[in-house]
């Protein structure tokens, strides 16, 4: 576990504004561990193609990390991340997909039960 004022001064180090707003929010709602990896190293965050999401056969996913268009999805699928490519955010929506923002996510289901996080 990881306490509120070493995520506090993480987050100092964070140059990306948008960035900083989601650790903070995401600490005020005591989700500590997704603050402790979204205020960690950019090289530990999460690369995921398309393709491997559709092979989770998860509903609601939460990516700490980017999205990258490699690969086809053929199911419906609520995905959260920090950023898409766009390449995609094309596939995803060309498949139905619902595509969020981590913040958004956090404003909608705050605990984020049933979210699987990537």
């Amino acid at each position: 576990m990881i306490s509120q004022t070493l995520i506090k001064q993480r987050e100092k180090r964070k140059t990306n504004p948008a960035l900083v707003e989601i650790i903070e929010f995401a600490r005020k709602k005591e989700l500590l561990e997704l603050a402790k990896r979204l205020s960690g190293p950019t090289r530990k965050q999460t690369k995921i193609n398309v393709g491997e999401i559709d092979r989770l056969k998860e509903k609601n996913i939460l990516v700490i990390g980017k999205v990258l268009g490699e690969g086809e999805i053929e199911h419906k699928i609520n995905i959260s991340a920090l950023s898409f490519s766009k390449q995609a955010k094309e596939k995803l929506k060309k498949a139905g997909c619902e595509i969020r923002t981590i913040k958004e996510e956090i404003e909608k289901n705050h605990k984020l039960e049933g979210v699987k996080i990537i």
